[in-house]
């Protein structure tokens, strides 16, 4: 009998928040596990129709397994979502940051979705699997949007040459693209401007971008003078205005005050002659990482966000904009889990049992660098009784390298599979070779097939790069 985990099985508690389990379409930002999650006859979970101890031993571990189904529903959300509810064109855009892969791009890209890249070699990135999917290069350049505070100028030269458009940080920035565009005397460069709206949101320091202390984006007061210099040089093509106000955000107010504030400077923009189509409000849903949080669905913050824009727009009497959205873990963190391997097991007497995993703070470095806090499972014994407390750590040395601490499981035994869910965003993209560890493979899953979308590094991989100075070698 297979059956479909509501709850997990280990706690009693809800997968799914209460107003969510019975809707036929629930967001998958709401969801603990992957929507294809299933527990099959052998008593193991199941994701996109693959067992997981199969692919462990088929793969490995530390496993990154990404269900396709999850990710195309949450694409399909967001991009379905702002055809609903907003008036005038949309495009949603991933913010590839969160997991930058050949097969990533493909996936999303097969979804109408767009990209926004933070460096040349997400750029590189997305451009080789979108021309590997037969996209042409006007396709390619409509796509991308690139970000970034300190693009080198090499960076800037890549993108033109792609012909996407840059999204302007700062002065620099923009005096350099003029200075480029001198050997582009027929090209116009697309740019949209990045500002810090000053608006604060309930989320980790390090992940708030939208308040006046942040090191993105001009500060309102050089609005006007931006858009002066921009008036005056007719080789920039300003196609509008971004701003982000952080990520992990389970509030739908701090957008809707976001969308009244950019339209404001859209008017103000036009009043300089430029036309400004489009209003790139950025991304920052959260998603259920514990059995606590509580993040408004895909559905609910498209809804509040169209809105909030359309309100605004006829506030200041202006036609409505090209709409753009940059979703990044709301789109791709619940979609995958990590399988690891229990190792060794130490307990100290009533103060606190250790159990190891094959992995840890170089597959997930979110624990150790933002106190992030995971849910987990026994993958292979999903219906065992719960009955001890542990702190899962990594296998590093380092005493900081703490998977999750207290967690509530069953028993566990060296060969045990623990699953940890929602690792799809910050997990590999910030992967490392800590410890001189090899980076773990990724698959991609869906009706019962699983193909590999990263390998897994090897020995050789880590010395690729090293080189031994010849007077070294005797």
């Amino acid at each position: 009998m297979i059956a479909t985990p509501t709850k997990n099985p280990h706690t009693g508690q809800d997968y799914l928040p209460k107003n969510a389990i019975n809707t036929k379409k629930p967001s998958p930002n709401q969801s603990l596990l992957p929507l294809t999650a299933n527990i099959n006859d052998r008593d193991h979970l199941e994701i996109g129709g693959c067992d997981i101890e199969t692919l462990v031993e088929q793969f490995g571990s530390p496993l990154y397994i990404l269900d396709e189904t999850t990710l195309r529903n949450a694409c399909s959300q967001y991009r379905d979502g702002f055809k609903t509810y907003y008036q005038g064109e949309s495009q949603v855009i991933y913010a590839s940051k969160a997991w930058s892969s050949l097969a990533v791009v493909g996936v999303i890209a097969t979804e109408d979705l767009g990209f926004d890249v933070v460096s040349g070699g997400e750029l590189y990135t997305t451009e080789k699997s979108l021309t590997q999917l037969g996209y042409s290069c006007q396709e390619i350049a409509q796509k991308i949007y690139f970000h970034g505070n300190n693009k080198s100028v090499a960076e800037l030269k890549q993108a033109l040459e792609v012909g996407c458009t840059i999204i302007v940080d700062n002065w620099l920035e923009l005096q350099t693209l003029v200075q480029l565009s001198q050997s582009l005397p027929d090209q116009s460069i697309p740019i949209l401007i990045r500002l810090t709206p000053g608006i604060e949101c309930h989320t980790h320091e390090y992940i708030r971008t939208g308040h006046l202390d942040s090191k993105f984006g001009f500060d309102p007061h050089q609005l006007e003078t931006v858009f002066a210099y921009i008036a005056e040089h007719k080789s920039l093509n300003c196609r509008g205005l971004h701003a982000h106000i952080g990520s992990q955000i389970f509030e739908k107010q701090p957008h809707q005050d976001l969308a009244g504030v950019l339209v404001e400077w859209l008017k103000i923009g036009q009043e300089y002659g430029l036309t400004l189509p489009e209003l790139n409000i950025g991304g920052g849903l959260g998603i259920r990482y514990t059995e606590e949080d509580d993040p408004p669905s895909i559905e609910e913050w498209v809804k509040a966000v169209s809105e909030a824009v359309m309100q605004a727009c006829q506030r200041s009497n202006i036609p409505l904009p090209k709409l753009i959205a940059e979703p990044g873990r709301s789109l791709i963190g619940s979609a995958c889990v990590t399988a690891y391997k229990v190792g060794s097991r130490k307990e100290i007497p009533e103060l606190r049992t250790y159990i190891a995993v094959d992995g840890g703070m170089s597959d997930n470095p979110r624990p150790i660098t933002y106190q992030s806090a995971y849910s987990v499972v026994l993958g292979n014994k999903m219906s065992a009784e719960i009955n001890e407390t542990v702190t899962v750590a990594g296998k590093h040395c380092e005493s900081g390298d703490i998977v999750i601490k207290d967690a509530r499981l069953p028993q566990t035994h060296p060969g045990d599979i623990l699953v940890i869910m929602g690792t799809g965003a910050y997990n590999y993209s910030m992967a490392s070779n800590y410890n001189r560890l090899p980076r773990p493979a990724a698959v991609l899953v869906n009706n019962g097939e699983a193909n590999l979308i990263l390998r897994r590094e090897t020995y050789d991989d880590l010395i690729r790069q090293d080189c031994l100075p010849e007077k070294l070698i005797p």
